[in-house]
């Protein structure tokens, strides 16, 4: 369910875009960031970081669209969420000697420490990447475009880098063993 809200957020934003305009479709991404983290709340009895520092950054970009009817505020959200994914790997990583891929995934997937690096500072790149790559396309695209990119742009390039990751991760899983043909004749 949690990954559903995530998503939500996205789609509302683009169908509210497409149906009505910008500031309706932002005030929509505010309201359901907001609905996010009251079911967060209610739920988990908790307000996770994560959520609430997002909704800070879509209140105060999304407001601020408003506010001003410009809707580059809104725009750079984009690249303030993953430029602060960017520094944020990179800096538990670089600083603390911590993977945040390794807390997600170090339960199901054993690894040596110096891969899980590999695995953070790939995705702190990565992150970086998109939040050029957005001001890029907000400043030399259209608005439909851009808003386009946003929903189908950086989903498909997250799952492929996705891909790309576990790809990179296979070879160094630890192999299940099968049991070989004399056992199973026993």
């Amino acid at each position: 369910m949690q990954n559903l809200f995530e998503y939500l957020h996205i789609a509302v934003f683009f169908i509210v875009y497409k149906t009505v305009d910008i500031y309706w479709a932002t005030a929509a991404l505010i309201g359901t960031t907001g609905l996010h983290l009251i079911y967060a709340w209610v739920k988990e009895k908790t307000l996770p970081k994560k959520h609430l520092i997002l909704f800070l950054i879509v209140l105060l970009m999304g407001g601020l669209t408003i506010y001003f009817q410009n809707d580059e505020f809104i725009k750079w959200k984009v690249t303030v969420v993953n430029g602060l994914f960017a520094l944020g790997i990179f800096i538990s990583q670089a600083f603390f000697k911590i993977s945040p891929i390794e807390k997600m995934l170090g339960k199901e997937i054993q690894l040596p420490s110096s891969l899980w690096a590999k695995v953070s500072y790939a995705w702190s790149a990565f992150f970086a990447a998109l939040a050029v790559l957005n001001l890029y396309i907000a400043y030399n695209f259209s608005q439909d475009f851009w808003v386009n990119f946003k929903l189908f742009g950086l989903m498909g390039l997250t799952i492929a880098f996705t891909v790309i990751t576990i790809a990179f991760l296979y070879p160094h899983l630890p192999k299940e063993e099968t049991p070989n043909k004399e056992k199973e004749e026993h």
